[in-house]
């Protein structure tokens, strides 16, 4: 538990003393040390059992769409600089692989403000392109190491709790909206890139944010709305061809 909620229970644990003292003549000391050895447990059991209810009604809502397509705007901050984008998400689910595993799940994101450009995964290979440019990345989506890539793994193959390590209550992070909660933990996956992600999850248990900083001290922000769920995309959406004349870089994407 974070140590400024440890700190809200012993004011509360305090005004509780004070008023059994008024009445009843207890020493005020003695109920705090009693109510510090049985509140105290029970209260971080509690928010335990709420992160692991959260946790898992986001799994289950999004382990049961097929699709969702959403309009995302993307904030980066680091190197002294703020960048904000915007565009449109559309993620489907892949099948299974040979020997039964789940293959990664496609993906496309489209950006068009400020500058168009483009990273799309037909769960095969993943492309990063920038109309104009004369140069299109590309590489395995199997070795994707992207930031992008959590959001598609929830399409049926991820379990929070097992993701993100160390999953917990963010009281201390305001959401965007009052109704919503701020889950934090860190990506097992990319645990030598990020320090810690940011989950906000509406109560219809919709991530509608995800905030990633990383080690470096940056910080990407992504905020989806007009989600809409379990929506016909048309498979050329997750298919790329390079234009005549461009060449193809094979390795890293780009940001």
């Amino acid at each position: 538990m974070p140590y400024k909620d440890v700190r809200c229970l012993s004011i509360s644990a305090w005004n509780l003393g004070v008023e059994s003292y008024v009445m009843v003549k207890i020493p005020v000391a003695a109920l705090m040390v009693a109510l510090s050895l049985v509140a105290l447990p029970l209260s971080v059991g509690a928010v335990a059992e709420d992160v692991h209810a959260i946790a898992q009604a986001v799994d289950e809502h999004y382990n049961h769409l097929r699709s969702l397509q959403a309009e995302f705007t993307e904030i980066y901050r680091g190197s002294g600089m703020e960048r904000t984008e915007a565009g449109t998400l559309w993620l489907s689910k892949s099948g299974r692989a040979l020997g039964g595993l789940k293959k990664p799940g496609k993906m496309r994101w489209e950006y068009r403000s400020p500058r168009e450009k483009l990273f799309v995964s037909d769960g095969k290979d993943a492309w990063f392109y920038v109309p104009g440019d004369r140069q299109v990345r590309k590489t395995e989506a199997r070795k994707l190491d992207d930031i992008r890539s959590p959001l598609a793994f929830l399409l049926g193959k991820s379990k929070l709790e097992k993701e993100l390590q160390g999953l917990s209550l963010a009281p201390d992070v305001a959401p965007l909206e009052v109704r919503d909660v701020v889950l934090r933990g860190v990506p097992q996956a990319l645990a030598d890139r990020v320090s810690e992600i940011l989950l906000e999850v509406t109560p219809e248990h919709r991530i509608a944010r995800i905030v990633i900083d990383e080690v470096d001290g940056s910080e990407t922000e992504y905020r989806f709305s007009d989600q809409k769920e379990n929506v016909g995309i048309a498979e050329k959406r997750f298919q790329f061809s390079p234009p005549a004349g461009i060449e193809t870089i094979e390795g890293e994407l780009g940001p």
